[in-house]
């Protein structure tokens, strides 16, 4: 089974991560199988934007806890390649919430461009609730786009958003019944414009989001930032006791 699914229609690709048995859990191959699928749509002139979302009821339920238990620095970089290839991506990317999106599920869909979320989204870091520091670059994406105030309250004090709350508190542009035919009818946009004018605003939008350095350098720059910390935190007791609690449910 392939652990993330590919189309394309009408100029915009779908991506959609497969695992619904493990409500989409990252693992190493996901992420892998993610990556280049990303690579894929960027490399398609027929494609002018994307659309990512999750099989089934969970958008993405974080990492793999079995994968997570045993990665080091290099295991966390290789569970987070593929959704650091979607913030990397220069195409428009839109992420279609369907369900939970937990841990690195929420910087699976951070990672996009514009989140689109459905009735049953739910936002929620849960690094802290885990026992370990937050990865992937959430702390710089989560105050990207809430704001410090409520990146911290979703940080350091467990803060949750719904569908309406994401939207309320900017994480989530609109709900929709459907979170997929709305993110599909959002990206007929680009998809309807010239692809070299597509990519050439988001390259200027991503210069000047913060003049004098590039988005994705800076998502970058936090990830490995976090790195250390998450590392070391994973290999603590704590998290250790956490690991095979949730292993014996």
């Amino acid at each position: 089974m392939s652990l993330v699914l590919y189309s394309v229609d009408n100029r915009v690709a779908l991506i959609t991560v497969n695992d619904p048995d493990r409500r989409n859990a990252v693992t190493s191959a996901m992420s892998a199988e993610l990556r280049a699928a990303v690579e894929r749509a960027q490399a398609d002139p027929a494609v002018h934007a994307v659309v990512v979302t999750g099989t089934g009821k969970a958008f993405c339920a974080g990492a793999d806890l079995s994968a997570l238990g045993s990665a080091a620095e290099e295991g966390l970089r290789r569970l987070y390649d593929g959704f650091m290839a979607v913030g990397k991506c220069t195409l428009p990317t839109i992420a279609a919430v369907n369900g939970p999106a937990v841990g690195a599920g929420l910087n699976l869909a951070l990672a996009a461009d514009v989140r689109i979320a459905g009735p049953n989204a739910l936002f929620d870091a849960r690094f802290q609730k885990l026992g370990i520091h937050p990865g992937g670059g959430a702390t710089w994406m989560l105050q990207r786009a809430v704001g410090p105030q409520v990146a911290r309250a979703a940080l350091l004090f467990g803060m949750r958003f719904d569908a309406e709350s994401a939207v309320r508190h900017g994480l989530a542009l609109s709900v929709a019944e459907d979170p997929v035919a709305a993110a599909l009818e959002l990206a007929a946009g680009p998809a309807a414009a010239p692809r070299e004018v597509v990519l050439a605003t988001k390259a200027t939008m991503r210069s000047t989001a913060s003049p004098g350095s590039l988005d994705v350098d800076l998502h970058e720059q936090a990830k490995d930032t976090e790195l250390g910390p998450q590392a070391h935190s994973i290999q603590s007791p704590e998290f250790a006791a956490r690991l095979a609690a949730a292993q014996r449910r």
